[in-house]
């Protein structure tokens, strides 16, 4: 599985990175809203783990960019004031795959939340 991680702090991305490279998957990342939207282009990642509130395009918008490509794109959303973005984020969870963590969270939930999210997504597998 391919994971696009996206956050413009640059410990966290890459403690989330070595650790999900550690579990086995492919990771890639970017720094804000505009770099994860062309990273998102070249990598096409199944799975974007993205900070919401970023300089120059926040997560919420470019993940609204990516959905002109890929709608059902598997998203995990983070913040860190994640309850002033709740009300939009129940409304995306409606329409697509995704999930919400308030920074700080859990490496461990963070990657269960990924295991179920790959799970999912295996057993709509056409057979």
């Amino acid at each position: 599985m391919k994971i696009l991680v996206v956050d413009d702090n640059a410990y966290l991305a890459a403690t989330i990175q070595e650790t999900l490279e550690g579990e086995g998957f492919e990771t890639m990342l970017a720094t804000d809203g505009v770099d994860g939207y062309s990273t998102y282009l070249h990598f096409e990642p199944d799975l974007v783990i993205t900070d919401i509130q970023m300089p120059r395009k926040n997560g919420l918008e470019m993940m609204e960019d990516i959905r002109t490509h890929n709608p059902q794109v598997k998203t995990i959303y983070m913040s860190g004031d994640i309850f002033s973005f709740q009300g939009s984020l129940l409304e995306e969870k409606k329409k697509y795959p995704i999930d919400f963590f308030e920074k700080p969270f859990s490496f461990d939930a963070l990657k269960k939340q990924i295991f179920q999210m790959s799970t999912a997504a295996l057993q709509t597998l056409p057979v």
